[in-house]
């Protein structure tokens, strides 16, 4: 007979934890959601949360951490599928504006602390980053090899300035209209503006 050690039963506790605090972030916001209410909606004593996660910034980062690695299995998931260029650049755009979308209250805490992040957040933001260069050089490397490109020298710089390009969209949209961090309604008119810019980056490589 099989039975759970307690290794796996603190990893069982733990996955839940991190589902709860994620739906409580995801409902109200880090700066509304508290450890007790985390707790009670396990029905854990808050000593228990607390053996867990010390506070409640670092089970935030956990969250994060699980948030962003279901949007790195999304991508993963569509890695050397494409049929053009131009639905790789269309699908990295549009996966990333669905997910902060969907986790658009999550986020607050980017918009509390946007100037003095932790260094564990920018970690997990560099490696998200450094995922979506690999899945666009790799489909600029399919395209290459099919014959429908011409070959790039340094397409990992190449994108990685494509997407400063892109998150200038955003900073330039917000500078607009005197926000550092955008409303959920002005997100689709920045997709749409993105979406615009990559055709021309793309039109670029082709001629």
């Amino acid at each position: 007979m099989i039975t759970a050690t307690d290794q796996d039963i603190k990893d069982i506790k733990k996955e839940k934890i991190l589902d709860a605090a994620h739906q409580r972030f995801l409902h109200f916001g880090y700066s509304k959601t508290t450890m007790n209410e985390i707790a009670g909606d396990l029905s854990l004593s808050k000593a228990l949360l607390y053996y867990y996660f010390p506070d409640k910034s670092q089970l935030y980062v956990a969250v994060m951490r699980k948030v962003a690695n279901e949007y790195l299995n999304i991508l993963k998931s569509k890695a050397n599928t494409f049929t053009s260029l131009k639905e790789a650049f269309e699908f990295q755009i549009n996966t990333q504006h669905e997910f902060i979308v969907n986790n658009y209250n999550f986020f607050d805490f980017f918009r509390l602390n946007e100037q003095n992040l932790p260094d564990m957040i920018w970690e997990i933001v560099d490696h998200v980053r450094q995922s979506e260069i690999d899945l666009l050089v790799d489909a600029i490397g399919a395209e290459v090899k099919k014959g429908k490109l011409k070959p790039v020298i340094n397409p990992g710089e190449i994108v990685s300035l494509l997407l400063d390009a892109l998150q200038g969209v955003r900073v330039s949209s917000a500078s607009n209209k005197k926000i550092i961090f955008h409303h959920k309604e002005d997100l689709d008119e920045i997709r749409v503006k993105r979406l615009l810019l990559t055709d021309i980056f793309i039109k670029g490589l082709i001629c």
